[in-house]
């Protein structure tokens, strides 16, 4: 049977005012952890809103499991919206609230649930990253790896069949990192969750990536598709080759949009 294309980005014009990516165009699979990749400045962030439907593209169009998440009708956003989670950066969490009130917050939001189911269902979120026991902590208690757990957990109250993660190692140790990439494919063999993920981190790429794009700030455009071992051996465009195969310490030259 062929592959079920469940996100369709065509001929997107991505920025705000002028843009910064031109006539981009990609699908992403069913159950692939899908990564979106590049130096700093090359739009990967502002891609990233354009597809969760923060701010529209300036011109192209974007599908999530066939409804417009911008420029469609109200009925086909607000179907796209609650198809997805998503994680920053910094995690997003907010502070005044403990773990458990975090990610009872969706439920809150979109949902009729009492009290009780509310609370077990967010419980089982927590249990779910490893961060059960942790339910009454504030987020000033805890680390910044468990403060991203959280807000995976969060990001899943809702089961989403689709999950965005904006720089999710970012700031993270490499140990605490690759016990993150665990996550996120326990996340896709378990619950069966679409995952695109922005990142230049290569050990990140190269543990949970099954496909990936390359964007280019200079050309202003996407400049490579495909797994991440085929991209390093194979392709002959000197700035990817130069990005999978450069030293560990270059890494810290890469800075996040």
């Amino acid at each position: 049977m062929p592959e079920e294309t469940v996100i369709t980005v065509e001929n997107v014009d991505a920025g705000y005012g002028s843009p910064v990516l031109q006539d981009i165009s990609f699908t992403v699979r069913r159950g692939e952890v899908f990564v979106i990749l590049g130096g700093s400045g090359c739009g990967k962030s502002t891609l990233l809103k354009h597809m969760i439907g923060l701010t529209p593209p300036l011109k192209g169009e974007i599908r999530l499991m066939g409804d417009r998440i911008s420029g469609g009708t109200q009925e086909e956003r607000e179907r796209a919206l609650r198809r997805f989670g998503v994680t920053y950066q910094s995690g997003a969490l907010f502070g005044s609230m403990t773990l458990l009130e975090n990610v009872c917050l969706p439920l809150e939001s979109f949902t009729d649930l009492p009290r009780e189911a509310r609370v077990l269902v967010a419980e089982m979120k927590l249990e779910l990253v490893g961060l059960k026991e942790y339910a009454d902590y504030f987020p000033a208690d805890i680390s910044g790896g468990m403060k991203k757990r959280a807000a995976i957990a969060r990001a899943m109250a809702l089961d989403p069949a689709l999950l965005f993660l904006d720089e999710p190692s970012a700031g993270l140790d490499p140990v605490t990192s690759a016990e993150l990439d665990r996550l996120i494919l326990r996340m896709r063999d378990t619950q069966g969750v679409t995952v695109v993920m922005v990142t230049h981190e290569l050990a990140s790429i190269f543990a949970v990536a099954d496909r990936c794009i390359m964007l280019d700030k200079h050309t202003q455009s996407l400049i490579a598709e495909g797994t991440p071992a085929g991209l390093r051996d194979h392709s002959d465009n000197a700035t990817v080759h130069g990005f999978f195969n450069r030293k560990q310490a270059d890494l810290e030259t890469l800075g996040h949009e």
